[in-house]
């Protein structure tokens, strides 16, 4: 799980209060956010208002009612409590880091969502937020601060609402009304109290197209995602050997994810920004997968994975994912022959 150094994170002693003006402290933090390719980026301060009450009542919810499938990770108590990751916290930056990439797969080409096209952004986002916490540091010796990317149990996206950067949608991602959901969240919880923002105000209004845009009816009503019937859960976090019927003939080419949502939303359909950050680039070969990769040994799965995200989905799934998506059997098992027995 990424954290901040080990005297960042374990520095003992009452939380100290910051020498410099704590205005001036947090527009110098956010300035060094946005330098490091960071936009959006906000502060809330722990443990919250009342939204964030609201937000944790939605995930037991949502945990009793089995939505989260086999990741059961998802029930881990630190989620809903901040002050598990880092005793002592008393404020959060959120930071979003856009990777909408202006690039089109050809016609015919599988799927892949586009969030892993890039360099695994857990390691990229959580280089750089340990750059903004050694700074803060330095600046307020003796501070405490944990840097979390998805992996943390955090509620991120509600973090991220209550730090301004943006609402959560009906499709359950974080909307930024300018660079709509294409972006990855990361936060860094320090023992410093800066001065929050105001959380964000949701915008979907009546739309919900993001629910009958999902083939699989995963979306059950706004805000709420069963994982038993996302095709992203399925295709990168299921183990099981064969992909469900209704999962398998609903893929419509997705390998590895899926964006079908997302691409439904008003947000995302006016002209955003394209990034430019090298890390977030789109190897060639995720635009252009086709039916070769199933080809392709546990060698070459693993060479093209190096530093992805996706890395997680082993070749095996892969090939599951590939046959489900091009509409091919899964293969006979081996049988191995019966040992013959010699009559006396």
């Amino acid at each position: 799980m990424p954290s901040g150094t080990q005297s960042a994170r374990f520095g003992r002693g009452r939380n100290p209060e910051p020498t410099v003006d704590p205005a001036n402290l947090v527009e110098a933090l956010k300035q060094r956010a946005l330098a490091l390719g960071f936009d959006p980026v906000g502060v809330a301060a722990v443990p919250g208002g009342p939204r964030m009450e609201l937000r944790s009542a939605a995930l037991v919810r949502w945990l009793q009612q089995g939505d989260q499938a086999s990741m059961a990770w998802m029930a881990d108590p630190r989620r809903r409590a901040a002050e598990a990751l880092l005793p002592g916290v008393r404020s959060l930056l959120a930071v979003g880091l856009n990777y909408h990439v202006a690039a089109e797969r050809p016609r015919g080409a599988l799927k892949v969502a586009r969030y892993g096209w890039g360099r695994d952004y857990h390691r990229v986002i959580d280089g750089r937020l340990r750059q903004l916490g050694r700074w803060l540091e330095a600046e307020v010796p003796g501070c405490r601060w944990h840097a979390c990317v998805d992996s943390a149990p955090l509620m991120d996206k509600a973090w991220a609402e209550e730090a301004g950067l943006g609402w959560i949608g009906k499709h359950g991602n974080l909307i930024h009304r300018r660079k709509g959901s294409w972006l990855l969240l990361g936060h860094l919880l320090t023992t410093v109290a800066l001065p929050p923002d105001r959380p964000a105000v949701p915008l979907c209004g009546s739309c919900s197209r993001c629910l009958p845009a999902c083939p699989t009816g995963a979306i059950r009503e706004p805000f709420v995602v069963d994982s038993r019937r996302c095709i992203a859960f399925h295709t990168i976090e299921s183990r099981e050997p064969q992909l469900p019927a209704g999962i398998a003939g609903q893929l419509q080419g997705w390998v590895a994810g899926c964006d079908i949502c997302q691409e439904a939303c008003p947000w995302n359909q006016q002209p955003l920004e394209s990034s430019s950050d090298p890390d977030l680039a789109p190897r060639p070969w995720w635009l252009s997968l086709s039916a070769d990769a199933l080809e392709w040994s546990d060698a070459a799965w693993d060479e093209h994975l190096r530093a992805s995200a996706l890395r997680r989905i082993k070749p095996w799934m892969w090939r599951r994912n590939l046959r489900a998506a091009l509409g091919r059997p899964e293969p006979e098992p081996v049988r191995k022959p019966l040992p013959r027995v010699e009559e006396p």
